[in-house]
């Protein structure tokens, strides 16, 4: 019998983020990233959510290690998290493991992982697999895809990558390299599903900064420009634009201050001299001569730019004529508090640049063009679209096959499901432990489906408490019943209904005396059951009824 190359995803399949992927061969396993996601809209309360990783801590002792592709959250934001699970070596390009370090040094779990660094090109062995870091491009600094030299084969797993030809400091993506690989024969590729959906080829991020010096040039106010703090090249320009045109630059924002200290203590950002300014002192120079680098470019109520923007932030307040430059898009499902937070700069009278169309962001992600070319050089015999909704794994599935790959050996998976690979199949196998877990605060998956779904009751109905006071003799009502509501109605104007909510208590306790029921139980069923329907009857709401019992 030929030997498997197990391939499971615990995250990063069927959702955006929260990216993990596993390779098990006998009994070494290597664990690729290890990213966040960020919750819905229905989980209210929860702070992010991390991947079950059940089955990594039940064969910890076969870990080999977790290497990761780069520093975005969605790919190392779990680390803190997972590694009380799991203790296994870390390795990351030097800005990968820099913002690991600084991630774990808040979590105060410094002792917890070994942390190596890697170069691209230079390969290195964990248990059975020979690992090549190949050098990307993507929206940080410090990204590359793995060539995984298994016992069956190659496999290569792209990570997030896209093809630049002309990259802010740095080299273009390996072509070179991903063709080589190719010649002589991958098994399975695993590649980045983000952006299947768009024709054509992604923008270079130079486009970005032809855009950014357009927008300084004879602009007489300050200006204020937010993006994502892992885009360390788009930091650059901005710092280089602004310098180029004689303004003094403020950092502001925690993420944004950590990412500029990692990337000028690698080398990655050069700031010219007298360019930085401490926000404090920024007031002392003329509005023309002031550029602000910010978080909140996702509307994050707390962030800098929020802070700005609702006149709470300790040294700028928006003013009428500020040009306020967002150069990063809305994640998807942070539309609504981008739209609250440029509707609240227009209020203020400043000058917001918001819109795709104005070419201040380009993606970090290939577009379908750039997907065909890295499985033309790749030539995988295999292939498994990773990292996207269905829909993006479905049209990654079928663009494969638009390239000559066969149909029954293109594998769309999903989370927990085992692909089993051998030299000459590939096919989905059993299921093991996976899902998501909450963590809300200090708690770590203490709140599941029950809590989400009562806070969710809590959210759109309110909730009613019934307090009560029954004698211990004969269950005669002693004091009470006393009704307490939050988030259903406001009791003054709404008398009449909280009179008839006593009554109706009172009429179902009075029933139970008559017959008997002692049981406290049960009681508070029938007064559970007599609200409910009442008030669905009389208000067409379904509030959470919660009756206490006392006994005197």
């Amino acid at each position: 019998m030929s030997e498997k190359l197990k391939i499971i995803s615990l995250g990063g399949l069927n959702e955006v983020g929260k990216n993990l992927t596993v390779y098990e061969y006998k009994g070494n396993i290597l664990v690729v990233d290890c990213g966040l996601g960020f919750p819905d809209g229905e989980m209210y309360g929860v702070d992010v959510v991390v991947p079950n990783v059940a089955y990594l801590a039940k064969n910890r002792e076969k870990i080999v290690g977790i290497i990761l592709t780069h520093g975005h959250e969605d790919h190392i934001g779990a680390l803190p998290y997972v590694l009380k699970d799991i203790n296994a070596p870390i390795y990351g390009t030097p800005m990968t493991a820099g913002l690991v370090k600084l991630k774990l040094e808040e979590h105060n779990l410094t002792s917890l992982a070994e942390i190596h660094e890697i170069v691209p090109g230079k390969k290195f062995k964990l248990g059975c697999f020979n690992i090549e870091p190949i050098h990307v491009n993507h929206s940080i600094v410090g990204a590359v895809s793995f060539a995984i030299n298994t016992p069956i084969g190659m496999v290569v797993h792209t990570g997030d990558f896209k093809i630049d030809a002309s990259p802010i400091k740095s080299e273009m993506t390996n072509l070179t390299r991903f063709g080589e690989l190719g010649r002589k024969g991958v098994l399975v590729m695993l590649s980045d599903s983000t952006n299947v959906e768009r024709p054509g080829f992604s923008l270079s991020e130079r486009k970005v900064g032809m855009r950014l010096d357009a927008l300084f040039d004879g602009c007489k106010n300050r200006i204020i420009v937010t993006t994502f703090a892992s885009n360390v090249h788009r930091i650059q320009q901005v710092i280089d634009v602004a310098a180029r045109y004689g303004r003094k630059v403020g950092i502001t924002g925690r993420s944004m201050e950590n990412m500029i200290k990692v990337a000028s203590e690698l080398g990655y950002l050069n700031i010219p001299e007298n360019t930085l300014a401490d926000m404090a002192q920024l007031k002392n120079y003329p509005k023309d001569k002031v550029t602000i680098i910010t978080t909140g470019s996702q509307g994050e109520t707390m962030s800098a730019l929020y802070r700005m923007a609702f006149s709470g932030h300790k040294h700028v307040e928006i003013m009428p004529g500020d040009r306020v430059i967002m150069s990063a898009s809305a994640v998807p499902g942070n539309e609504k508090t981008v739209s609250r937070i440029v509707n609240e700069l227009f209020r203020k009278g400043a000058d917001v640049m918001y819109r795709s169309v104005d070419e201040l962001h380009v993606s970090g992600h290939g577009f379908q063009e750039e997907l065909r070319i890295m499985m033309a050089l790749v030539k995988p015999k295999f292939f498994v679209p990773l990292h996207g909704e269905h829909r993006h794994l479905k049209l990654h599935a079928e663009l494969a096959m638009d390239m000559g790959i066969k149909s029954q050996n293109v594998v769309i998976s999903d989370l927990g499901r085992i692909i089993e690979v051998t030299k000459r199949s590939i096919k989905l196998g059993g299921s093991v432990q996976s899902g998501r877990v909450l963590v809300d605060g200090a708690g770590i998956g203490d709140v599941g489906s029950v809590v989400l779904r009562d806070r969710k009751h809590l959210a759109q109905d309110g909730m009613i408490v019934v307090v009560v006071s029954l004698s211990g003799e004969d269950n005669s009502i002693i004091s009470g019943p006393d009704i307490i509501t939050r988030g259903f109605v406001y009791v003054k104007e709404s008398a009449d209904l909280m009179e008839e909510m006593r009554q109706q208590v009172m009429d179902t306790l009075e029933n139970c005396r008559k017959n008997n029921i002692n049981d406290w139980a049960t009681m508070k069923t029938s007064i559970r059951s007599t609200l409910s329907t009442y008030l669905y009857k009389n208000t067409k709401r379904n509030p959470m009824i919660l009756p206490v019992i006392m006994e005197i």
